[in-house]
């Protein structure tokens, strides 16, 4: 067994091997919610209670759980409202809670390899650890672009609304950094009219396009145009969450009609469901057209705690996975573009069930599919562990795409990434015990698990 810092996966001799073969390759980030401000202004990160712990979800809902109040963890509050080093004490008193879930890995990995601390976490420790990470972010070390370096990042993408100005992403290009980081088209409230910004947005749409979005072909013309902005910005991929996945053909006489009455209320759950069920088509074949890769995130239920969603809003923990159909969900929509090469559809879950039941062998067929890796509740050491088993025998290793690790939290990102190459090398030093393939193939595999699926996948070869 090796020896490995707190935070890190032993792994036996065997799949150390491999490890080491892929432990420095650069990290490629396909997808995420960092903020390209961060990067745009280069300047300090405030203090470790806000870097770590107001907007990680994977923190507080744990904390949350054990009926720690959101507002004493600094959500919802203003900087002037909140005591950071509090925020901090709290976290290290339930620090035991932790134990056995990824954040607890991640945020030790964070710890002894970002911040370089091998004191152990405690209640008496939390003073110094706060005092600690609080100096060292004051450096110039510390800085987001210095850090984006020092992880070995050799691109981040970000998910931007479809109103953006992208003006951070042109601060970051018009600079002299050479870091790449790259937007994510995500239109949901103006695609979705369950959206409960649908009607403001579209007016924004309008505004900002020129475009009358409502009139359905110039309102086509109009995300065109956004997609084209996106694209010009350096934006590889579209990006869409659904609850429940479904596809429908509806005519452009019954698309106006739709688009009419929801510019002026609410639409009902079933004429919702037809708009975005068309709208989510007309993303695929937009597409094909500007080389864009579609992501589709399916099977979250979305602030299922009303009383938190009325006090603070969207992202505080409250969303739950859900069974999701794929296969009848998606059939409308594949039977249209499915078939071509030139479209690339990047298929995300919370249902593990769908993995080796559909998803596996959606991919494994059509064309245009890929699939993404275990996401959100499912990106520990054994949902990876799960994913592999239940995916590989159907749909192979080429038709994956590769790794991302979909986080807020900055500073977990070489943590998370670290995980997924230790879950890689664990799983194909399996397959070679089982007489699958050799060490050569291994090795080919565990590259292209780490970065060349996800660099093809998402396009990002050239800049």
């Amino acid at each position: 067994m090796t020896n490995t810092p707190m935070g890190t996966i032993h792994l036996p001799a065997k799949a150390d091997t491999i490890y080491q073969t892929i432990r420095n390759i650069p990290i490629v980030s396909p997808h995420g919610h960092c903020d390209p401000s961060w990067f745009a202004g280069n300047t300090p990160f405030p203090d470790p209670a806000e870097l770590l712990i107001i907007p990680d979800h994977y923190v507080f809902r744990m904390l949350y759980s054990q009926g720690i109040s959101l507002e004493s963890l600094g959500v919802g509050t203003t900087a002037e409202e909140r005591d950071p080093r509090q925020i901090f004490k709290i976290f290290a008193d339930h620090w035991d809670r932790f134990l056995g879930t990824p954040s607890r890995q991640w945020l030790e990995h964070t710890f002894a390899n970002v911040f370089g601390i091998t004191e152990a976490l405690t209640p008496k420790s939390a003073n110094a650890y706060y005092d600690l990470i609080d100096a060292k972010l004051k450096t110039p070390e510390f800085l987001p672009r210095a850090l984006f370096e020092s992880f070995g990042m050799e691109v981040l993408a970000t998910t931007d609304g479809a109103l953006d100005t992208l003006e951070d992403h042109a601060t970051i290009a018009n600079s002299d950094w050479q870091g790449r980081i790259v937007p994510t088209f995500r239109p949901d409230t103006v695609l979705n009219p369950a959206s409960p910004d649908f009607i403001s947005h579209m007016k924004k749409l309008a505004e900002l396009t020129g475009e009358d979005t409502a009139s359905f072909p110039d309102y086509l013309n109009a995300l065109r145009q956004r997609r084209a902005a996106f694209k010009a910005a350096g934006a590889t991929a579209t990006d869409h969450a659904i609850t429940e996945i479904h596809t429908e053909h509806v005519s452009d006489t019954d698309m106006q009609a739709l688009l009419q009455k929801a510019l002026n209320a609410p639409l009902g759950h079933r004429e919702a469901t037809q708009f975005y069920g068309r709208m989510l088509t007309e993303m695929a074949l937009m597409s094909i057209d500007d080389g864009l890769v579609m992501q589709i995130h399916a099977g979250s239920y979305r602030s299922t705690n009303d009383a938190i969603f009325q006090r603070f809003g969207n992202d505080m923990g409250a969303d739950i996975p859900i069974a999701v159909d794929w296969v009848r969900g998606l059939q409308p929509l594949l039977n249209k573009v499915g078939n071509n090469p030139d479209l690339t559809i990047i298929l995300f879950t919370l249902d593990e069930t769908t993995y080796a039941r559909e998803l596996a062998p959606m991919a494994g067929h059509w064309p245009c599919l890929r699939l993404g890796p275990p996401w959100w509740f499912h990106d520990s050491l054994n949902g990876i562990a799960r994913y592999f088993d239940a995916v590989v025998e159907t749909a192979g290793y080429w038709n994956l795409a590769g790794f991302n690790d979909d986080t807020r939290a900055f500073l977990s990102i070489p943590a998370r990434h670290d995980l997924w190459r230790r879950g890689v090398a664990l799983h194909l030093d399996t397959q070679i015990s089982r007489g699958l393939f050799g060490t050569s193939d291994a090795l080919e595999i565990a590259r292209l698990l780490t970065r060349d699926l996800a660099v093809d996948a998402y396009r990002l070869g050239t800049k």
